[in-house]
């Protein structure tokens, strides 16, 4: 690995590092906070159901989803500026796409399984995770596998758009969204999308989740179109 490579890896954990620590501290508050309000109602209301669950991975979705999109607007021109090749640079972002989702996907299932752990010995079966593992096979490498894929999947499709905004502005970005919506909606009156998403649910398992990883990682090999021809555009 170069030195520009591990530069590069520097400057993204580095710039990520606050929006990583507030999101946590954000998330970490919400779950404590339902835990001691679920606790609250066990105690208080003795004898009425009051059942708790709380979604851990879908919010780490949304955080992926907004990171990648604006990690193009402020990545680029200072990897840019600092003389850093579009290869490098691409190279890079890929590896640390990659091990954000695994540490995250980590991170998140060791605190899902710890608070199971106390939840369980203290008898509060009032809360609860929501998991796709569910449908599957609700084990701790299970949902890691599940996650990280996913968290790769998004975090490479919204690279691509947020690259698509930051070349042709809203007018390219708004324009690629639009036609996105309206292949959905012919796909949903046609019904191919919807036989698409019901043979998905039919057949459901751990191998989707590995084509899954496939289609995030051809995602972000096409970027590379993008990214190659890539200079720093002024504000909009």
């Amino acid at each position: 690995m170069n030195r520009q490579i591990k530069g590069l890896l520097y400057f993204f954990t580095a710039d990520s590092r606050r929006s990583f620590l507030i999101f946590w501290g954000i998330l970490l508050g919400s779950l404590v906070g339902t835990l001691l309000l679920t606790t609250g109602a066990y105690i208080f209301l003795n004898g009425v159901e009051v059942n708790m669950r709380f979604a851990l991975s879908f919010a780490i979705y949304i955080y992926c989803a907004i990171f990648a999109f604006v990690t193009v607007k402020e990545s680029i021109p200072f990897s840019i500026k600092m003389g850093a090749t579009r290869k490098n640079f691409f190279i890079s972002l890929g590896i640390f796409f990659i091990g954000l989702s695994v540490l995250k996907s980590i991170l998140a299932n060791t605190i899902h399984s710890i608070v199971l752990t106390i939840t369980n010995q203290l008898l509060l079966f009032e809360f609860d995770f929501i998991h796709l593992a569910q449908l599957i096979n609700d084990t701790w490498l299970t949902r890691v596998i599940i996650d990280a894929t996913c968290m790769f999947f998004i975090l490479s499709a919204m690279f691509g758009i947020g690259l698509l905004f930051y070349k042709y502005g809203l007018a390219g970005g708004g324009g690629f969204i639009a036609l996105v919506i309206v292949f959905l909606l012919v796909g949903v009156a046609a019904d191919f999308i919807t036989e698409f998403f019901v043979n998905i649910v039919e057949s459901f398992d751990l191998i989707f989740f590995y084509q899954l990883a496939a289609v995030g990682l051809l995602l972000y090999g096409l970027t590379w179109l993008l990214v190659r021809k890539v200079t720093i555009v002024k504000s909009r």
